[in-house]
């Protein structure tokens, strides 16, 4: 069998981190037999948004490369800065990478297209699909239905439309696929969660790169939904009774400054301290180096940061109501708090840290449960049958 995916969030040289969890999957998928070409879709840089350090990388990154045993391609597209239009990027999105897609199909046959996230992937991969006409298969993450359609009237339609035309849609959670359960597309839902590569969540002393000592960690974009204030908050007030409590921030992010604001008005300069993005190797050591993996989020439509940290064997906190919730037996192996709530997080976190033996018991259960069912190997297996299902109709 052979697939063709088509993905904007992918690792490139640029940035290792985007996109991660497509190309484990990917990887895995190869594994298991099935063979796979990445298409992973560039904006165009015109000469004059070359002086924009973000734009700027974008023209830095090879039209192809192979990234660990994937061949990978870039081809450019035109985007109009800053989300203005953006029900039209699929369309944009489609022009700019349909000569790359013919080019691979005349040595590579494929049988079917994976793309991941609608707007502008998915519908790219529509319009191009009108001349393969093979079985299209969609994954959403989370953007296209907690973000894109609340974004614009015309945004929400063309994600509907797109879902109505393709042949199968793969959601990470069940969390969303209730925002779309009651849509006509919805007999075409599969829920086929994320996961993580066990070997790669091993404490390596010797390539030990955490610095300082810490106990409560959180890793993260910094941006307003992952709630990394109010973990801030809750450690002000927990430093009263555990003043040498350390809380470690791995990312970066829009909200970095402000983040860093909070800090200094709140007097917790010597209790919180900032890494910056990581690469994800460094960012696992810092999992393992952690007691305690706490993320408030309100908006993650699966969240692989908490099994990547349950795999490290650590206690999650986590927001009810998010996809994690497939994951999280509360109070067996994770626990959940209400959104936005700073006395949940403080409730919990004092709870763990008073109650060590506790706290190690949760993270045990953790490792079991994500190592036992919640791995690249068990998303490739069953993406593959899914792929075959609909080769057989």
């Amino acid at each position: 069998m052979k697939a063709l995916v088509i993905s904007q969030m992918y690792p490139n040289s640029s940035n290792n981190v985007i996109g991660i969890f497509v190309h484990k999957q990917v990887q895995k998928l190869i594994e298991s037999g099935c063979e796979v070409k990445v298409v992973s879709p560039i904006p165009f840089v015109p000469f004059f948004l070359k002086v924009n350090p973000k734009w700027k990388e974008y023209s830095s990154i090879p039209k192809m490369e192979i990234r660990d045993g994937v061949e990978v391609h870039y081809p450019r597209y035109v985007q109009i800065p800053k989300g203005y239009f953006m029900e039209h990027y699929g369309w944009l999105m489609h022009l700019g990478i349909k000569k790359c897609i013919k080019k691979i199909n005349d040595k590579f046959d494929f049988d079917i297209i994976h793309a991941h996230a609608v707007l502008p992937t998915g519908h790219s991969a529509l319009c191009i699909n009108k001349k393969y006409k093979v079985p299209l298969v969609l994954t959403i993450h989370g953007q296209d239905l907690q973000g894109t359609i609340n974004r614009s009237e015309k945004c929400k339609n063309k994600v509907y439309r797109t879902l109505n035309k393709v042949d199968k849609i793969v959601v990470v959670s069940n969390k969303l696929k209730s925002i779309i359960k009651n849509e006509r597309f919805a007999d075409k839902i599969a829920v086929i969660n994320n996961g993580i590569n066990p070997e790669e969540y091993k404490l390596d002393i010797k390539q030990n790169v955490v610095e300082k000592e810490f106990t409560i960690l959180s890793v993260s974009s910094l941006i307003k939904s992952k709630g990394i204030d109010i973990n801030i908050k809750a450690i002000s007030i927990l430093k009263k009774k555990y003043p040498n409590l350390k809380y470690c921030i791995v990312g970066d992010g829009e909200e970095r400054d402000n983040l860093k604001r909070l800090v200094a008005e709140l007097k917790v300069e010597e209790n919180v301290f900032f890494t910056g993005r990581l690469p994800h190797e460094e960012a696992v050591q810092y999992m393992n180096k952690a007691s305690i993996m706490s993320l408030p989020s309100w908006m993650e439509g699966f969240g692989i940061v908490y099994i990547e940290a349950m795999a490290c064997g650590k206690p999650v906190v986590a927001v009810r109501g998010q996809g994690i919730e497939d994951v999280i037996v509360e109070s067996e192996n994770g626990f959940l708090v209400n959104p936005h709530s700073v006395e949940d997080v403080v409730s919990i976190l004092d709870y763990l840290l008073t109650n060590p033996d506790k706290a190690k018991e949760v993270g045990a259960k953790a490792k079991e449960c994500v190592t036992n069912n919640y791995t690249w190997l068990c998303n490739a297996r069953k993406t593959i049958q899914l792929y075959n299902e609909m080769l057989e109709k």
